[in-house]
């Protein structure tokens, strides 16, 4: 009997600052630390943007305002052997307010600045790399 395949669909957001962007650091499906950008489901009744600005402030500490949309990935994967279809709406943002205090310490366990030329170094996922051409494109 085949397993049926899940669709989820988040959103998230790149913090410009200064030639810099800011990453944070997660665990990822295999329980490995990684660097990436902030991003989380979407719930239901919430519009792609609102889960953003909400998932960037959750996981950074920083209240944001959208200042631009930058893609949309679309990407499989398997986790606890279920085949997953995924959809990912990313924008640019900038800094508004915030503390900078992570309140999901459960779930992130660092927050980096990064020069955009340098952040390539430490994202490994294709669809954050591809951010990272959008963005030295503009």
């Amino acid at each position: 009997m085949p397993v049926e395949k899940a669709f989820e669909r988040s959103a998230g957001g790149v913090i410009m600052e200064d030639g810099r962007v800011l990453l944070i650091q997660m665990r990822n499906l295999e329980g490995v630390m990684v660097w990436t950008f902030p991003k989380g489901h979407i719930e239901r009744d919430e519009t792609p943007q609102a889960a953003a600005l909400r998932e960037v402030a959750e996981e950074t500490g920083f209240n944001c305002e959208i200042t631009g949309e930058l893609y949309k990935a679309g990407y499989s994967f398997v986790r606890n052997g279920r085949p997953v279809d995924k959809e990912v709406h990313w924008y640019r943002m900038k800094r508004v307010g915030g503390d900078g205090v992570v309140k999901t310490p459960e779930e992130i366990f660092g927050l980096k600045w990064c020069p955009l030329k340098e952040a390539g170094k430490y994202l490994l996922y294709p669809s954050d790399l591809r951010l990272l051409e959008l963005l030295s494109a503009e």
